[in-house]
């Protein structure tokens, strides 16, 4: 438990902490005249009953899996090792020849882990339900009832926020069903609040009170005196009714006393559309269900926003796919004046509500053109006359394909391997680090700054520029000095441009700097521009695309609106007088059709596939408007934006709106 605190510093348990959940398994496990079955009926309970104080930090996925749907392996027949790769769960199928009967579980994992990173979360799964049992991967809803019955007047309760959720309205719903409601006193720390806090503790210990301090890493100078009252509570006796409800984010400043003394809770949505949508029916009261005067047409639409509020908020999972940014939709979206609109109209006003909820409640929160298009083709599908007239569904799956949200199967794949990284990172961040210390010998070869730099480019010479250029360059100097005194300060300003966005890492980003510098040294040797273009290779490939743009709308007295066209081949290049032959794109969340020229779905286990030659030309139709992202990073980095320039693509037998449920988009270079 002390090496949690390296994963997160919210994680911090003491020996009393500890020492007190011992003896509450001690008193609730189940009892037995024979010792071996109280000694197993002891650990048993209180094995779980651990887990679940892990369960209720943050970072709970490094302590625990969600229910994974794995077949069983008799449904499969003996196959090979190249057959486990392409398998949706290589997990369940056995080993060839002799590795079956060689390889223990863990040694299992390890294939998996060689062939499959994105299915060792459902080795791992697997593993803890054959050792542990499926309770210990199913996550525990949390009953802030339970937590306050085995709390104590001295033990803080700590809420540790997560973007989007703030338990504030839950715990007034707990003080109401407790009967503490006109007892219940809550605070916003921050500038000048400190006084007031003080005074509030003071009062609920004496009198009784819960009392409810939130955001307290907004004021952390007041920390080491929260620190002492706490303290404090250890020797007194406050009220038995006293309760001490914290909220604050997680910080290393935040007071590891209070952390070890205390129950931490976290506050992260749960996993999946079904919890989601059973976390947010708790949140609507029975008089809401029956104040509207058409409560079964408000039943019906408040599935539909149930539903739309947990497909947004898990498509995070699916990172670029998901969203080019990532949004803190929380729960005060989901409160709406739906009922209001019902029972003043006869009508369900589609268009009303479709704006009140995707453009005012929701749409507050997008900034990116690309997600608000999205979230109003999501709008669009679940609040139609179907809505109130199709039969929903009675039973909802423990765990959603990526279907339910309009993507394709591959789309797990990313997050999973994210997953499964971070996981292995965290493990080894917990081990101890061992340091060597052997140094290479003077005949162990060629440094690698040197192997680097024996790469670049050999066709610049940093001292011949020097030589051509100075006398120019000292003459302009001399000049401008003359004109304006001033620009002697801009000019020991000046300095190279910051290096273009990448994800590469360094070998694959020297080839791509070796590429850029190739192309544009053919490019100048030639008295004439390239007949296909890199777009990749072009540190601002925005500004190349406008100019090509506007330099043929002038040509042809057109709106400078861009259309694409791909060619099938170029076996003999020609220059285009309309617009530019582009190369080296990317298509990520959709496959293509070669011989039909439109997207298709992608190929099991294909997230990326390269696309044929583009024609960019200014024409007036238009067709799904394909996002073109410089690298997949698409929200951008540093300030700089992504996005470089929409690509009209045929849509194929599907509408358009499907592509735009999938997150296809277009890559200028990839993270490799």
């Amino acid at each position: 438990l002390n090496d949690m605190g390296r994963i997160d510093p919210m994680y911090q348990f003491s020996l009393d902490a500890y020492i007190d959940l011992f003896n509450l398994s001690i008193e609730k496990s189940q009892r037995s005249h024979k010792l071996d079955e109280r000694i197993a009926n002891l650990n048993d309970y209180h094995t779980y009953a651990l887990s679940l104080v892990l369960l209720k930090t943050p970072n709970q996925r490094f302590v625990s899996f969600s229910p994974c749907l794995l077949p069983h392996p008799s449904l499969y027949p003996d196959l090979s090792l190249f057959s486990l790769h392409p398998s949706l769960f290589p997990s369940t199928l056995p080993a060839p020849g002799e590795w079956e009967d060689g390889c223990n579980e863990l040694q299992r994992m390890l294939i998996v882990r060689s062939l499959r990173q994105d299915r060792v979360a459902f080795c791992v799964a697997a593993f803890i339900i054959n050792n542990l049992g499926s309770r210990f991967v199913e996550p525990p809803v949390l009953d802030m009832k339970a937590v306050v019955e085995d709390s104590t007047t001295k033990t803080p309760l700590i809420f540790v926020l997560s973007p989007g959720v703030d338990p504030t309205g839950a715990l007034l719903q707990l003080a109401e069903a407790s009967g503490m409601s006109r007892k219940f006193h809550a605070l916003s720390l921050g500038q000048g609040q400190a006084p007031i806090a003080t005074r509030m503790i003071k009062e609920g210990v004496k009198s009784g009170h819960w009392v409810f301090l939130a955001n307290c890493h907004l004021c952390l100078s007041w920390m080491p005196q929260l620190d002492k009252l706490v303290e404090q509570l250890q020797v007194e006796e406050p009220h038995p009714d006293f309760r001490l409800w914290l909220s604050s984010s997680p910080h290393p400043d935040f007071p590891i006393a209070i952390l070890q003394a205390g129950i931490k809770m976290t506050t992260e949505p749960p996993w999946g559309v079904k919890s989601n949508m059973k976390r947010l029916y708790q949140l609507v009261t029975e008089s809401q269900f029956t104040r509207c005067a058409r409560p079964v047409f408000y039943r019906k639409l408040l599935f539909a926003l149930c539903f739309f509020h947990s497909i947004l908020l898990e498509r995070k999972k699916f990172l670029q796919l998901g969203w080019n940014i990532i949004y803190g939709f929380n729960d005060s979206d989901f409160q709406s004046l739906m009922s209001l609109y019902l029972d003043e109209y006869e009508e369900i006003p589609w268009e009303a509500l479709k704006y009140l909820i995707a453009g005012v409640n929701y749409g507050g929160h997008v900034t990116d053109d690309f997600d608000r298009r999205l979230l109003t083709t999501y709008i669009n599908d679940y609040f139609c006359e179907a809505a109130v007239t199709a039969p929903f569904f009675n039973h909802l799956p423990a765990t959603e394909h990526p279907e339910v949200f309009g993507q394709h199967p591959n789309a797990d794949i990313a997050s999973q391997i994210a997953e499964t990284r971070t996981l292995f990172d965290t493990l080894l961040s917990l081990q101890p680090q061992v340091t060597s210390g052997a140094t290479a010998g003077a005949g162990a070869g060629p440094s690698r700054e040197n192997k680097v730099s024996g790469r670049g480019g050999g066709g610049y010479s940093q001292r011949l520029c020097h030589v051509h250029f100075r006398t120019a360059y000292t003459i302009a100097v001399a000049v401008c000095l003359c004109l304006f005194l001033c620009l002697s300060e801009v000019s020991c300003l000046l300095r190279p441009p910051q290096a273009y966005p990448s994800l590469k890492p360094l070998a694959s980003w020297t080839r791509d700097l070796c590429q850029r510098v190739e192309q544009f040294v053919r490019w100048a040797e030639t008295a004439h521009p390239p007949t296909l273009f890199w777009l990749s290779g072009f540190t601002f490939p925005t500004g190349f695309l406008t100019a090509v743009l506007q330099s043929s709308a002038r040509q042809h007295n057109v709106r400078p609106h861009t259309h694409t066209e791909l060619v099938k081949s170029l076996d003999t290049p020609t220059h285009s007088r309309d617009g530019v032959f582009i190369r080296g794109l990317y298509l990520e969340g959709a496959g293509w059709d070669k011989k039909n020229s439109c997207l298709v779905e992608a190929k099991p286990m294909q997230l990326v596939c390269p696309i044929p030659t583009i024609h960019f030309k200014p024409v007036e139709n238009r067709m799904y408007l394909c996002p073109c992202y410089y690298f997949p990073v698409r929200s951008g980095d540093g300030g700089r934006p992504s996005f470089v320039v929409g690509v009209d693509l045929k849509s194929g037998a599907v509408p358009f709106d499907h592509w735009i449920k999938r997150g296809t988009a277009l890559l200028m270079s990839l993270d490799n």
